[in-house]
């Protein structure tokens, strides 16, 4: 009972979480506004292209953020819509209505908080940086095209039922002219106070001095400009999302793909804001469980699945946050703009939201990174290419899989290259007779990869009497290799050919002995720790065989 209490308890918050708030209140509550102004544009323009709406992207950037800040493993992560998580909702959306979303939300949390009871937090670290770097590349193709058609004035829904690149080019074809200099017009202006307005000062917020911008100017000049429209003017009561049987079993998948990536996003946000200043460690498997209750309490309040969001976690730790107080008051920062500013932001053009992901989704891409993978070596750069196009193109859960599977197979092949079979000459003076006797050298890992190699190459010897195998230089060996062994040792037998063993390791020899390696010998004096005694041993084989006897 006292290790399940502790089990517990480590996934829990606790005071220490906020033992030095005393010295950083100061620091935390300037970086938590300044998070809150960059996070503003960012939850309402993933909350509209998700297809849920303007309003869910706002609940869920201030019920996740401050849940996942108490309850999450990282200092200063802040959560709520992402980019990634749009790429995944849009379909779902499409195919069951918004509100599925909610329904989405409760189940993936609480698959995030199994997994992360259930200690899963560093698997994050089997998924290959090119895969990762790919999927990135991918989700930022993806966000900058779906917001084609609201440059185009296009039914903003109607991004949610083909393929982006076909709606995005569906869209331009049919474009209205006059909308869309408007439009083109209102991103020039957000990218320029994006790119420019930071190199004046870095704190101040270009995205939004952009979108103000663009919206005075719409007020005062007549403008064809579609605008968010009208926003709650405060949180919505809690309750759990109506469904039926039917409707949960069909979620169920796209739930699981919601769960699986929110980890992912997650983990990673999390590894990457702990290299980036001196803020104290994360625990993944609380990371995940926040993440989890985060995603739970969104949805009950009718907002959407939240995931750790690098962008703004960079943006905390450069603003100086050290503790969860930072991410807790730009949840409060939103909060307040729902309770008196809610007329104001209704009036934002949606083409000012499409600007700002639009300039994120070009930053999401890192050409240094995307050369260095290129140029590293083949494998890396087929994961990376093969991963970014399958998540353009057909889903990202399924780009992770069939890049972690490129790179999984390349690495097989790369280790069953590591696999030595040698032939060696006998040490010291030679006897006659020395050239029937074959000394085989194994090294490096035998697996399945490499097993049907080694047997071939082993098996085709031929005028010897007697074969020397050397083991000990043999690491990693799975059941595969070792039948293996025992197959050539049986091979070699029935051909009159006598096998020594040498030098087995310890960790081996129980693998061994399940398998059948060590009764396939003829004797079991032919098992040898030194390669002297096995020479000699060999050379008296050869000898008798001489004799005739």
């Amino acid at each position: 009972m006292s290790r399940a209490g502790s089990y517990v308890r480590a996934l829990l918050p606790t005071g220490r979480d906020y033992r030095s708030i005393g010295r950083t209140w100061r620091g935390d509550l300037l970086a938590g506004l300044t998070v809150g102004i960059v996070a503003l544009p960012l939850a309402l323009g993933f909350g509209i292209a998700s297809g849920a709406g303007a309003a869910a992207g706002l609940i869920t950037a201030i019920v996740a953020g401050v849940i996942a800040a108490v309850f999450g493993g990282s200092n200063v992560q802040v959560s709520g819509p992402t980019g990634a998580m749009v790429v995944v909702l849009a379909p779902i959306v499409a195919a069951h209505g918004m509100a599925a979303v909610a329904v989405v939300s409760v189940l993936a949390g609480i698959m995030v908080v199994i997994a992360g009871a259930a200690r899963l937090g560093r698997a994050v670290s089997f998924i290959p940086w090119p895969v990762i770097e790919g999927f990135t590349l991918g989700i930022a193709v993806i966000i900058f095209l779906q917001q084609v058609p609201a440059l185009t004035g296009a039914d903003a829904g109607s991004i949610l039922h083909t393929n982006v690149v076909v709606t995005a080019l569906s869209s331009l074809a049919a474009a209205d002219p006059i909308y869309l200099v408007w439009s083109l017009g209102a991103v020039a202006i957000v990218a320029a106070c994006m790119y420019l307005l930071p190199l004046v000062h870095r704190s101040i917020p270009g995205s939004l001095v952009g979108i103000v911008l663009v919206t005075v100017l719409t007020l005062v000049l007549p403008s064809p400009l579609a605008v968010i429209g009208a926003l709650p003017t405060a949180l919505p009561a809690i309750g759990l999302p109506s469904f039926s049987l039917e409707t949960l079993s069909q979620l169920l998948l796209p739930a699981v793909a919601v769960a699986a990536l929110a980890a992912i996003e997650s983990l990673l946000s999390a590894r990457v804001a702990a290299s980036l200043a001196d803020t104290g460690p994360y625990d993944p498997d609380r990371e995940l469980v926040g993440q989890g209750l985060a995603s739970i309490g969104a949805g009950l309040f009718g907002g959407m699945p939240a995931t750790g969001a690098i962008a703004r976690t960079a943006v905390n730790v450069r603003a100086g946050a050290k503790t969860r107080v930072a991410a807790i008051f730009h949840a409060l920062v939103l909060l307040l703009v729902v309770l008196v500013a809610a007329g104001p932001v209704g009036a934002i053009p949606l083409a000012a939201l499409s600007g700002v992901l639009m300039v994120t989704a070009v930053r999401m891409v890192h050409l240094a990174t995307a050369r260095s993978i290129l140029r590293s070596t083949r494998a890396d750069a087929i994961a990376y290419v093969v991963t970014a196009v399958v998540t353009v193109s057909v889903d990202l859960i399924v780009a992770v899989v069939i890049g972690m599977a490129v790179a999984g197979l390349f690495a097989i092949r790369g280790l069953s290259r590591a696999t030595g079979v040698h032939r060696e000459p006998i040490e010291g003076v030679p006897e006659p007779g020395d050239d029937r006797i074959a000394v085989i050298r194994l090294d490096g890992p035998l697996f399945f990869a490499a097993a049907d190699r080694v047997l071939e190459t082993v098996t085709s010897l031929h005028g010897v009497t007697v074969v020397i195998l050397r083991m000990s230089q043999l690491e990693l060996v799975d059941a595969t290799g070792a039948h293996v062994l025992s197959e050539i040792v049986q091979q070699l037998e029935r051909r009159g050919v006598t096998v020594l063993i040498k030098g087995v390791r310890e960790g081996h020899v129980e693998l061994f002995r399940t398998v059948g390696v060590l009764s396939s010998l003829r004797h079991s004096k032919h098992l040898f720790d030194e390669l002297a005694p096995a020479v000699a041993h060999a050379r008296s084989h050869v000898a008798r065989a001489g004799d005739g006897t």
